[in-house]
Order: C-alpha cells, then structure tokens, then sequence
C-alpha cells in the first residue's frame, strides 16, 4: 500500500546555501518558523505567512559568534533570537544588541573555564578557516574550541520562558567547579534563573522538543556510544522537576498536537515508540525490520539488509506519523518514507513522491511536512494527494 504526496509549494533558502546552513523548522506549538543562519547573522520567517503568497517578513539577527560555536533558537513573535554558545546563553534582539546573558562551564570538555567573552577561543579557531603554528598554547585553544560540544535552548509555548541546557557551572550561582550539565527554566524577559536541575548528563550535543504546555518541554541528550538520555521537565512556576525516561536509549523526536503523547527512536534505529507523556510509559512499538519490505534496488544476493528508521519523523495528526528509512536506504538507493498509525502502531504504507526527494521528512504540526531539496537551495511543502 502507498499514499501519494502532493507538492504544496517550494520555498527558496534566504541565505545563500554555500555559506549557510540548510532550512530548519521550529515547530512552536501553534506557530511554524523556518530558520537559516550563516557566521554573521541568523534568519527567521513564519511559515503561515510564505504559504499564503506574498511578501514575506523575514526577521534578521545579527550573530554574537560564527555559527559552528552553539545553536540557536527565535521567540514566537521574532522579536528575540536566542544563541546557547560554547560559554554563554545570550538573548539579542534585531540589532544585534545583548539584551541578557547568562554564562556557564565550558563546553570543551577539557575547559576549565568561565569565559567572559566567545573572543577567549573564537579569535584562536577563526583564522582565515585554518589554524596555524599548531605549536603555540593559543593554536592549543583553536583546535580544542573548533570541536567542542554543544547544548540547545528554546523558548515555551507561550514565549514566557526560555529551557536551556547548559553545562555547568553557572557563573556567579554555582559554587561546585565539577557541576557537569544542568537544566535552566530562564526568564524570556531578562534572562533570570528561575529553576534549575542537574541533568545528570555529559553531553555531545542535545535538542529540546516543545510541548503545548508552556510549563513541559523535552529534550534529549546525545552522549555518544554512551548512550542518549531522555529527560522530561515540568515546571510549576517554583520548581523544575525532571523525569529521565527509559534506559538511555530512546532519542525524543516529536510530541504529538494534543500533547498527551510523544514519538522515540531507539538508539540504534530499531523501533519507533508511542509514550504517554503523563508518565512515560510506552504505548505501542514497532520493529523496522519486521514491518519494512526490502529495498527495490536490493541486490538478490544481499540476503540481510539493515533496515532502520531515522531519528527524525513527526506527527502529521494526532494518530498519524510520518518517518523514514532514508539513512538505511541510501546504500541501495532513493531514501524511503513511511506512514504509521500510532494508534495500533501500524504500517500504513510507503509515500511516494512525483519526483525523487533526498533526506528525512519533517513535520509542520498542520498535516503536511517537508523535505530539503538535494542541493539545499530550497524546502518542499507536502500534503497526503487526498487531503
């Protein structure tokens, strides 16, 4: 069985893609953005308003360092961009002007260090794109920061809040130098701390996903071969308590529209999990390899292929997900997408496409998602033909 796409719209990338990142969408709970950043400044567009045709507001921030040094995040109303540095999460506005900053531990894992400022290791990386006289305790600083590890920040629903993982410690509160990764809920206004955990994390890399609810939010922590952390916060207004999820196992990739449930991968891209969010607990699995057909392009002798799914995927409604086997299929071809009913968690079928898309598909929390065209210069809009 398969369910045919149908091309909804083609949106050209607004920084030029040879020096900037692809397109990526931030799905808010009831607003879609699509950013681009470069090493000067980051990008932001509402996806609403492309759609319906016109000229488009495309919100621009200047960057407080180039973009290899953290990630980024764009308040609801595009009126705030949020850096989470290498030292420091730093709140700009459309001048670029600081409007807060709170700093913290270093993410070069062998750092010691409370930055005052990025230019303390971004002078010694940026070097013409080289590192030079590899010999001096400066160059020492380059190659260590150009490689560092990264947290992740995002606003809440409501565009109140800002949910921060960071490492720690945190300069001025925290008094313990060994304090590893911790969980900040921040004041959007002025960046106060207003409850924080310990994330019992060391991590390479982390992504929040947002949750209806301005006062949950999730995130899943990427520690390597060491495994993948999954953590659910929830804060009250006075305190921040965080649930771990599973065995370290599961990377979170997207809430349902409801919030009452949430999507996993395993670790190693065997199955897709549907969870309760009221506590975690998983609803229904399904297993790639038993539910997957081989590849078209297989080759006859190839009598065990691997099958797994991406790490991305999402909800298109509350009972419908759309994930892929891209990663998997590229050694045998084109890169294959799935729909599952979540309810009984069942394969509904392949999509298929009126021309080769590339990549993972990512949902826009209005029933259509997206593909990222092959040489990056544009995202393709897709709903269901019959829908």
């Amino acid at each position: 069985m398969s369910a045919s796409a149908r091309l909804v719209t083609t949106l050209a990338a607004v920084l030029d893609p040879a020096t900037a990142t692809v397109p990526e969408v931030l799905c808010l709970p009831d607003r879609t953005l699509v950013l681009q950043s470069d090493d000067t400044e980051l990008v932001a567009y509402d996806l609403a308003e492309a759609l319906a045709g016109g000229e488009v507001s495309v919100a621009r921030f200047p960057a407080p360092w180039p973009r290899r040094f953290g990630t980024h995040t764009v308040a609801p109303g595009r009126d705030v961009a949020v850096f989470a540095g290498v030292h420091a999460v730093r709140a700009v506005d459309r001048r670029g002007a600081t409007l807060w900053e709170v700093r913290h531990g270093c993410w070069e894992g062998s750092c010691r260090e409370l930055h005052a400022s990025a230019d303390e290791y971004v002078g010694h990386v940026e070097n013409g794109g080289n590192v030079e006289n590899s010999g001096n305790v400066e160059n020492t600083v380059g190659r260590s920061h150009r490689y560092a590890d990264s947290g992740s920040a995002v606003f809440s629903a409501d565009g109140k809040l800002v949910w921060a993982h960071v490492r720690g410690p945190l300069a001025e509160i925290d008094d313990d130098p060994d304090v590893v990764d911790e969980w900040l809920v921040l004041d959007a206004a002025d960046g106060t701390v207003l409850g924080k955990a310990d994330a019992q994390t060391v991590a390479a890399g982390s992504e929040h996903v947002s949750h209806p609810d301005p006062g949950q939010m999730g995130l899943s922590v990427g520690e390597g071969q060491d495994g993948v952390p999954l953590l659910w916060g929830r804060w009250n207004g006075e305190r921040l308590t965080v649930d771990r999820i599973g065995d370290d196992d599961r990377c979170l990739m997207a809430v349902s529209p409801s919030g009452e449930h949430f999507l996993t991968v395993t670790h190693y891209q065997e199955a897709l999990a549907l969870h309760r969010v009221e506590d975690g607990s998983v609803v229904s699995e399904l297993d790639a390899e038993e539910v997957i057909p081989d590849h078209p392009a297989l080759h006859p002798d190839n009598d065990e292929p691997e099958v797994r799914w991406d790490y991305y995927g999402g909800f298109l409604d509350e009972h419908t997900v759309i994930a892929g086997t891209s990663e998997a299929d590229e050694e045998y071809g084109a890169g294959r997408h799935w729909l599952v009913d979540v309810q009984d968690m069942r394969l509904l079928g392949e999509v298929t496409y009126p021309f080769p898309t590339s990549g993972v598909p990512g949902t826009l929390g209005d029933g259509s998602w997206y593909t990222i065209a092959e040489d990056t210069k544009e995202l393709q809009v897709w709903r269901l033909a019959d829908v």
